[in-house]
This record gives structure tokens, C-alpha cells and sequence, in this order.
């Protein structure tokens, strides 16, 4: 549990605008917040190892927003036939154009977007922006929880 609340203090209460809005875009912003954040793991661990991979990993998941490929690669978790709409046997088919994203009339099949497609959130862009960002922090929140227990637990 002080995990948990060390982690929504880091992320959210010492988190500056400037940081949230920066942190994806420059270096010198994501390295600021994550040094922050990492700060408070002071009450749980003196282990430098434990610390540094809480600080090493929290930077470079803000930073590259890495959690947007999470997101994406597990929509992948299908069959590989509805993966995309660009098969031989669905070029012919009757099809909305939009089928990446909408139910399609060949397969019937919720389709996943190319990445060039999905690259702001992991989401197809069709998607809710609310409902795209939402499940993108909460994905990104768990990254960091289960990384972060893992450092306090095997470090």
C-alpha cells in the first residue's frame, strides 16, 4: 500500500504542469520529474540499485511514452488474420473503409491498426480520445507499479 501512495504522489501531486506537459518531448523535463518521483522511494529502500531502476525505468517510460506500445502490441494478442484489413481476401470484400477500427463485413472482427496509425496513444484514433488516454495512464500506471515492485522486492 505505501507503494501505491508513494507512486500517486510521485506521479500525480509533485508532477508540475510544466513536467506533464514536457516530459514526453525533451530530456531535461522527464529526467526532473523522474528524479522527483523516484525521491519519496527514499522511505522504503536505501539500495541504489532499487532506487536507480525506479528512477532509470520511470524516465524512460514517460519519457518515449513507452506504454502506447504496450497498449498496442496487446491488441495483437488475436489470431493473426484480424490483425489488419489489407488481406488479399478481404481487398475484395465488401467493407466499410474504416474496418481497422469498426466491425468488418469480411471477418466480423474488430481490426488493429498499423502502428503509423495508433502511435499517439496504442489506440486506433477512431477510439474516444477520453477512452484512449484513460486506459493509456491506467496501462502506464501499471508499468510503473510492477516495475517498481520489483525493484523493492528484489533489489
Amino acid at each position: 500500500m505505501i507503494q501505491l501512495i508513494l507512486h500517486l504522489f510521485g506521479d500525480y501531486i509533485t508532477q508540475s504542469d510544466w513536467m506533464a506537459q514536457n516530459k514526453t518531448k525533451a530530456y531535461f523535463p522527464a529526467f526532473v520529474h523522474a528524479l522527483i518521483y523516484s525521491l519519496p522511494f527514499l522511505l522504503l529502500t536505501t539500495h541504489i540499485s532499487a532506487l536507480a531502476c525506479i528512477f532509470v525505468t520511470h524516465f524512460f517510460i514517460d519519457r518515449f511514452r513507452l506504454a502506447r506500445y504496450v497498449v498496442w502490441t496487446k491488441n495483437l494478442m488475436s489470431p493473426k488474420d484480424t490483425w489488419f484489413c489489407d488481406s488479399p481476401e478481404a481487398a475484395n470484400a465488401p467493407h466499410n473503409p474504416g474496418c481497422p477500427t469498426e466491425r468488418c463485413d469480411y471477418c466480423r472482427r474488430i481490426r488493429t491498426l498499423p502502428w503509423n496509425k495508433c502511435s499517439a496513444t496504442g489506440y486506433p484514433p477512431e477510439r474516444p480520445a477520453w477512452m484512449a488516454v484513460w486506459l493509456l495512464i491506467v496501462a502506464d500506471n501499471t508499468l510503473h507499479l510492477a516495475i517498481n515492485y520489483a525493484a523493492l522486492r528484489w533489489f
